[in-house]
C-alpha cells in the first residue's frame, strides 16, 4: 500500500542564518534511508560550511538563485535550473542574492548529519 506523507518535519539548519528545511521523505520524517526529499527556503545572505557528503545530491531551484562553490569554481543555479553534486565532491551552498532561494534537494542515499561531513566537523 502506498504511504501518504501527511506533513514534513522541520529539520534544524546549519549556517550563518536560519534556513527552513522541511523533510518530506528521509531518515527523520518517513524513516526512509534510501532517499531523502526536502524543501529548502534560505534567506538572502545565507551560507553554510563546505561539505564532502557521502551521498549524491540533486537540487532543483524553484525561486531565486542558489550558489554552489566547488573545488575549482562556482555555479549560479537559477529558478528553473538544477544541479547535481556527486558524493565525495566538496561543495558549499549559499544564497547571497536579494531574494534568497527556494529549492528541493533529493539525496541518494538519504541525507544524514553523520554522512554530510561538514568542514567544521
Amino acid at each position: 500500500m502506498p504511504k501518504l506523507i501527511q506533513n514534513p518535519t522541520r529539520i534544524k539548519s546549519t549556517g550563518n542564518k536560519p534556513k527552513q528545511i522541511d523533510e518530506y521523505i528521509g531518515c527523520v520524517n518517513s524513516q526512509t534511508n534510501a532517499i531523502s526529499v526536502a524543501q529548502m527556503r534560505s534567506p538572502s545572505g545565507w551560507m553554510e560550511p563546505g561539505q564532502r557528503p557521502e551521498f549524491d545530491e540533486f537540487t532543483l531551484v524553484l525561486k531565486g538563485t542558489l550558489f554552489v562553490e566547488y573545488q575549482g569554481g562556482q555555479l549560479e543555479v537559477n529558478a528553473g535550473q538544477a544541479v547535481i553534486a556527486q558524493k565525495g565532491e566538496w561543495v558549499k551552498y549559499s544564497t547571497p542574492g536579494a531574494e534568497g532561494a527556494e529549492y528541493v534537494a533529493i539525496c541518494l542515499p538519504a541525507f544524514s548529519p553523520d554522512t554530510v561531513n561538514r568542514d567544521f566537523e
